[in-house]
């Protein structure tokens, strides 16, 4: 089912700046289309976590971590802003010893550190960079200036609120690496399983965070790796061992790809009824494609979706009423919510300077070539994949475990309407009906609470949720924390 995701994306990049691709959204998939619409793989791989840990238990690897919280302790980034009051680490968790895997962490603690939780945050792709995207440019604590060599304080960063952990998943992605080649052609099974590794051992550098209570937040195809992670921590939990019992308190997911066959044909409301596409196209694609068949789609079918991407025109798909990255783009900082769609060229130029990366303690084995914020190989090359993680989701909420989604209104690459498609096959009741929320005295957005799962959109937010609408998604970030429901007034 990859294969079709990525074509999907493919064809949204086609039309798209290339700066705005941000790795998430840039891949050819033309010719693997029918290749992952085989029901037989989508079978093989649904259960895929659960199966590998009903086998017969065994411990998951933990390294020595004496010493290394205070290595990984961050002196100053260059060009960051004066009057700093907050710890930052940053460095190497080895996952695998003997194919010399590691991958790579960016901690940013909050101030009262110790009465805060503790959140996980995971960007998609598969292939993104999570402290590029996540951390860079959504909600971590700083913004890179045009030139690409200082650093301006984000006033929404969500370590105002939390203590957040940033994580390049899998080996591969950003700095993190391995050894053994083959350790790039990866899934989700093993993407879960190393960073579940991960947990553990930055639990034991950092001690005393083992029974905060945890949280896994993420975007994009994150919205595989967050509930299939939160998955394992619970069957793990659950083992008689003597690993640490992770103190899994909740999920949040935005802009995601929860059930693939309703985002590609889906999707494709969400453009008519933006008036992004004709009627004509619409209908035509309503008549032609079965975004369900494992058969190679029709060549009508074909036209008409060529036809939708062509009508569309040349816009930024994460917000379809965003300017593109052009040389009269600016980046003068105080203006936070008017984001600049550059703002990755500039995040790539500061973490390609040498004293940057040493100062993160990242690329120590020297890692050949620049530093990209999307490997495209992890992509191309992705082995074990999904249709759905509805059942995941169902089994979390059953679990006890609360499951937010949130979608910003103006994404058409992960759209508010096809996540909406999705959770009716649920097959929820709603406790607290769809109804406005309330921010800085505006409609925030639109939210639902279900029995343990709660929808919210967010009004003006594109895929960068955060990046779009900051003071929003604290707003709502903070409440999820807290079991809250967006106010209402």
């Amino acid at each position: 089912m990859i294969g079709v995701l990525l074509l999907y994306l493919a064809l949204i990049c086609l039309v798209a700046s290339a700066t705005q691709c941000y790795g998430e959204h840039g891949y050819d998939g033309y010719d693997r289309l029918a290749k992952f619409l085989q029901v037989s793989s989508l079978r093989k791989s649904v259960n895929h976590v659960n199966e590998e840990l009903n086998n017969e238990y065994s411990p998951v690897f933990i390294g020595p971590q004496d010493g290394l919280k205070a290595t990984d302790k961050i002196t100053a980034l260059p060009g960051e802003p004066n009057g700093v009051n907050f710890y930052q680490y940053s460095g190497y968790v080895t996952v695998d010893p003997k194919a010399g895997r590691a991958v790579f962490y960016y901690f940013a603690k909050s101030q009262n550190s110790s009465t805060k939780p503790l959140v996980l945050w995971l960007n998609g792709g598969p292939g993104a960079s999570s402290f590029e995207i996540g951390a860079m440019t959504e909600l971590g604590l700083f913004r890179v200036s045009k030139a690409g060599k200082t650093l301006w304080e984000n006033p929404y960063a969500w370590n105002n609120v939390e203590n957040v952990l940033f994580l390049e998943s899998p080996a591969g992605v950003g700095f993190s690496y391995s050894n053994t080649s083959s350790d790039y052609i990866i899934g989700d099974t093993k993407t879960a399983a190393d960073s579940y590794t991960f947990l553990v051992n930055w639990l034991e550098r950092f001690p005393e965070y083992k029974t905060t209570e945890f949280f896994i937040a993420g975007q994009g195809y994150a919205g595989r790796y967050v509930p299939q992670l939160a998955q394992l921590i619970l069957l793990h939990n659950n083992k008689i061992t003597n690993q640490t019992v992770i103190n899994l308190k909740g999920v949040a997911v935005s802009d995601t790809f929860i059930e693939s066959s309703i985002v590609f044909r889906r999707t494709y409301d969400y453009y008519w009824t933006h008036a992004l596409i004709s009627d004509e196209i619409h209908q035509g694609i309503v008549s032609n494609c079965n975004f369900s068949s494992a058969d190679p789609p029709p060549d009508a079918c074909q036209t008409y979706k060529s036809q939708a991407h062509s009508a569309k025109g040349h816009i930024d798909s994460n917000n379809i009423y965003a300017p593109l990255c052009s040389s009269s783009s600016s980046s003068t900082p105080p203006l936070i919510n008017e984001y600049d769609p550059c703002s990755d060229n500039y995040v790539y130029t500061y973490l390609n300077t040498p004293a940057v990366q040493k100062s993160l303690h990242a690329n120590t084995t020297g890692i050949p070539g620049p530093w990209k914020n999307y490997n495209g190989y992890i992509g191309h090359n992705w082995d074990d994949e999904t249709d759905t993680v509805l059942p995941v989701i169902k089994e979390l909420i059953s679990s006890g475990v609360s499951v937010w989604l949130y979608s910003g209104d103006i994404d058409s690459v992960c759209s508010v309407t096809t996540t909406r498609y999705a959770l009716n096959n649920l097959r929820l009741s709603a406790k607290t009906p769809w109804y406005a929320w309330y921010t800085q005295g505006e409609v925030g957005g639109y939210a639902v609470e279900y029995e343990n799962l709660t929808f919210v959109a967010v009004r003006g937010a594109g895929h960068l949720v955060p990046s779009y609408q900051p003071a929003r998604a604290l707003t709502l970030f903070s409440l999820f924390l807290v079991e809250k429901l967006p106010p209402s007034n």
